[in-house]
């Protein structure tokens, strides 16, 4: 199936799922998620109305997104934060980093923004499954980090981010209407430099599911690409 029949039918589902819950597709930003794909994939997936592109690795991305020629409203880095990628990063301009997963991820970006007197939106990850091979902040001690990340002048807070079991989709439901609960009680904290205005949750295989716990921004990949191959395997 083509990569635009893909985004056709994801969209659909998109809508239908909205419609149920009285919601605006105008709310949801979908992600196509272009780890390990080539360029002429993403070529495909913007020409059929793809917006915004993910990247997970900074060298992926540096190979990548020079290349792009086909207009696209915004890169957003979903993977985890390397200090020494970080200026190789910034130089890619991303409109939105999905993965600060600590206080000390946050400070090594501050600084890197600060020498070049540069801004950066981004969101902080909750490690909402508590697996030691996810990054992430506990819920415990989200609302201590995100105090302590607010007062980095060159930061802005957006939103959450949060990444789903790969088990049955059903599993990470309590986890993403406990994302929600969360991404509501720092919105009504009104910490200076803190917008709660995007909960990124949900992929491929629990999107919708996502959506129905309150998600309005998608990272969605094989789903539009198909299987990824690494290396030979997929």
């Amino acid at each position: 199936m083509s990569i635009a029949k893909n985004i056709e039918i994801i969209r659909s589902k998109i809508d239908a799922q909205l419609e149920k819950s009285g919601r605006s597709h105008e709310e949801i930003t979908l992600i196509a998620v272009t780890k390990t794909y080539p360029v002429d994939a993403i070529e495909s997936a913007l020409k059929a109305g793809i917006k915004h592109i993910g990247e997970n690795k900074v060298q992926e991305a540096t190979r990548k997104i020079p290349l792009i020629s086909t207009p696209y409203d915004g890169f957003h880095f979903i993977g985890h934060l390397q200090s020494n990628k970080l200026n190789a990063l910034l130089n890619l301009k991303p409109c939105l980093i999905h993965s600060i997963d600590s206080v000390y991820v946050a400070q090594k970006l501050h600084l890197a923004l600060g020498r070049s007197n540069r801004f950066s939106d981004i969101l902080i990850q909750i490690n909402s499954s508590e697996e030691e091979s996810k990054n992430g902040l506990t819920f415990d001690t989200a609302v201590s980090a995100i105090l302590d990340i607010s007062r980095y002048s060159t930061l802005c807070i957006r939103g959450l981010m949060t990444i789903g079991k790969l088990d049955a989709p059903e599993v990470s439901r309590p986890l993403f209407a406990k994302m929600k609960q969360l991404f509501e009680e720092l919105k009504q904290m009104d910490i200076p430099n803190v917008k709660m205005d995007y909960l990124s949750m949900g992929m491929s295989h629990d999107y919708l599911i996502a959506l129905e716990e309150g998600s309005n921004m998608l990272r969605i990949g094989s789903a539009i690409f198909g299987n990824r191959s690494y290396g030979g395997r997929s």
